[in-house]
């Protein structure tokens, strides 16, 4: 009789791949990077889209994909565009009959998935950041959800939020925290080697203390999204892990965090 592989073992295992997936198509970049998170956010939409309503309407739906891949191509080719695109994908979410809570849903669920193809992108092609950039933003998010969910199971401790995650810790928290600063600074020293520093190094410890923050709280967010559509996943895509949006959630939270820093950035170099 053959042994089932743990859950812990799935749940590394398919971590592996998609890491493996992310970094291949951050090298290529290009095209192939736009692609492979348009289909990430794309995704995303789909199963937020059926945790929010009931139906999820097919041409609701699909107004969502389109307007996500509009999103992106108008950031790789034609970046005055994007503005336009994303303001018509969110205006079908309106004008689309049904409920006004299920429209705000339709809405609400397209800027979630929509902010990370568009993070993702305008890192990757901005000259300050670039591979680097993206890099950063994988190394906080991974290294705080390892250390989070090695430190709480290790240490255990008072729970930090049990009505919405039973098993988050505060000790999770704190290792979480520490790990993705640490991990920050290591990728900003790791550019600054190659000639590339995009910001001092004790401005990114704040800023990648702030991302894990945000990141955990992602987490706990779509805990409770989760919690109100009376779901344990958001989808069974991912062995181990459930779907692309429970994957994704400490990086979502993270895109926004980084694209508020590119707007201060650039509010402060105008």
């Amino acid at each position: 009789m053959s042994r089932q592989p743990s859950e812990l073992t799935k749940r590394v295992l398919s971590a592996l791949v998609m890491a493996a997936a992310a970094l291949a198509t951050l090298w290529i970049g290009g095209l192939v990077f736009a692609a492979f998170w348009a289909a990430a956010a794309a995704w995303i939409w789909v199963e937020w889209l059926a945790m929010t309503t009931a139906p999820a309407r097919r041409v609701r739906m699909l107004a969502g994909i389109a307007g996500i891949l509009a999103v992106a191509a108008a950031l790789l080719f034609a970046p005055g565009w994007t503005v336009i695109a994303g303001a018509a994908a969110i205006l079908a979410q309106l004008v689309l009959p049904g409920p006004r809570a299920e429209r705000g849903w339709g809405v609400l669920g397209l800027i979630y998935a929509g902010v990370v193809v568009v993070a993702v992108i305008i890192v990757r092609n901005d000259p300050a950041l670039g591979m680097a950039g993206i890099a950063w933003m994988f190394a906080v998010v991974w290294t705080s959800d390892i250390a989070a969910f090695f430190t709480g199971r290790a240490l255990g401790g008072p729970k930090l939020m049990p009505s919405v995650s039973p098993k988050k810790t505060w000790s999770g928290f704190i290792g979480g925290l520490i790990a993705a600063t640490i991990a920050g600074i290591a990728v900003g020293w790791a550019a600054a080697r190659y000639g590339q520093q995009p910001m001092p190094l004790a401005a990114l410890a704040i800023l990648s203390a702030a991302a894990s923050i945000a990141g955990q709280a992602g987490d706990l967010a779509e805990s409770a999204l989760k919690r109100r559509a009376g779901v344990k996943d958001s989808g069974s895509t991912i062995p181990g892990h459930g779907g692309i949006m429970d994957r994704l959630d400490a990086f979502c939270a993270v895109a926004f965090i980084v694209l508020a820093a590119l707007a201060l950035r650039h509010g402060l170099a105008g």
